[in-house]
């Protein structure tokens, strides 16, 4: 097993080192949880504090032309696509996951209307559930939602399947899915694909041109550090665009707002994805991370991670292994995200006394305790040391207070 001073070196060699600084972490803490939650950048504070006194404060409505905020959806976008492997106007931030998740499953519909089948797999994140679920009870029944098991995607994919909605990371696991080869797989049978990046996004070199992909959503506060409930974005192919019409069809997607036209014509491209205002505050804080992402090399990024996701492993089975930890992540990094995830029966007041030792990950039934590395700010120290205090937990036995077993309404 490795010694701290070898950890350190490691560190030392990091050549994401830098970016740590740029993060907002308290003391005492450490931090896995970016894959639910990214942590604050630095430069979020001052910049959403000039939003809010001098941009609202002081120019109140003029902001919308004098700090462009109706350009904030277009050129947010332009800062993810190089993330995702997209172009600029590919990409537009606007609205929720859920609801982008929403748009999308409507327009593969539109893609394919003689087809009645949205397909997913089962435990797949369950907005994406839901909102498939939705779009099949509106139909009153002419959507069909199908979810089968991961094992038997590629066996329903047919002539009667619209949309294949996936999760590239899996939330729980981080199992990676392979994007090209499935992408591939199920549009030589005419079905649109769209992709949750949501775990991914930020964490892992992705390209969406090099698979040739028709959609993806994402959000905007895990891996891109935008802050809770920050604004996500959608993805539609160029070839796409201009096919579809908006379900919802927003005032902002409208081609011309500002005529007030009681009829709605689409934008052109993917300024027809909008829907609602943008939200100013979320918008700029979100920035703040892109900006930051813009300066790292994604290579490196995903380098790191795969070094930090297989330290934590070899470090959890080596100090508690036989105390009943089993990896619920693939072993082999190639097919895994930015997070490990270890089962245990006792999993939720093992992570609540961790936490309240300053080690912050999160649990997810019915037994698994999820870690989330975000290579930009976690270092090898940190995974080190988290590692030894998950031992002398277990070892002390800690964990068995009765207060780590009372439920919290977010876990």
């Amino acid at each position: 097993m490795k010694t701290i001073e070898e950890i350190r070196s490691l560190d030392a060699a990091d050549p994401l080192a830098d970016f740590r600084n740029r993060f907002e972490l308290p003391d005492g803490v450490i931090y896995l949880d970016g894959n639910s939650l990214g942590v604050m950048p630095k430069s979020a504070p001052e910049r959403m504090a000039q939003v809010v006194k001098t941009e609202w404060g002081q120019d109140l409505i003029r902001s919308w032309n004098r700090h462009d905020w109706i350009g904030y959806p277009r050129r947010l976008g332009a800062k993810i696509a190089p993330l995702i492997g997209a172009r600029p106007d590919e990409v537009v931030v606007a609205d929720s996951t859920s609801i982008n998740i929403f748009k999308a499953l409507s327009a593969a519909l539109q893609l394919n209307p003689d087809r009645p089948v949205i397909l997913s797999e089962r435990g797949n994140f369950p907005t994406n559930v839901y909102m498939m679920q939705g779009l099949s009870a509106h139909s009153a029944g002419a959507i069909e939602h199908r979810l089968v098991d991961t094992s038997e995607l590629e066996s329903h994919f047919d002539n009667n399947v619209a949309a294949l909605l996936i999760t590239q990371a899996h939330y729980k696991t981080g199992y990676l899915h392979d994007m090209q080869a499935i992408t591939a797989a199920a549009q030589a049978k005419g079905i649109v694909v769209i992709w949750d990046l949501c775990h991914s996004a930020g964490a892992l070199e992705i390209d969406l041109h090099a698979c040739n992909a028709d959609m993806a959503v994402g959000c905007g506060y895990k891996y891109l550090h935008g802050g809770p409930g920050a604004p996500a974005f959608i993805f539609v192919a160029e070839r796409h665009q201009n096919r579809i019409m908006p379900v919802l069809s927003g005032w902002l997607g409208h081609a011309r707002p500002f005529d007030f036209s009681d009829d709605y014509v689409p934008a052109g491209g993917i300024d027809r994805f909008k829907c609602s205002s943008p939200s100013i505050l979320g918008m700029a804080a979100l920035e703040c991370g892109l900006d930051i992402h813009a300066a790292a090399d994604m290579a490196a990024v995903r380098t790191k991670s795969v070094a930090l996701t297989e330290l934590f492993i070899e470090q959890v089975e080596a100090r508690v292994g036989e105390m009943g930890f089993r990896l619920a992540s693939p072993r082999d990094p190639a097919i895994r995200g930015s997070q490990v995830s270890f089962h245990h029966e006792n999993g939720y007041p093992v992570m609540q006394a961790l936490i309240a030792r300053g080690v912050i990950g999160d649990f997810r039934d019915p037994d698994i305790l999820r870690f989330g590395f975000t290579p930009l700010y976690t270092s090898h120290e940190d995974v080190f040391r988290a590692a030894g205090i998950l031992q002398s937990i277990m070892e002390s036995g800690e964990w068995r207070e009765p207060r780590f077993s009372v439920r919290a309404a977010v876990t």
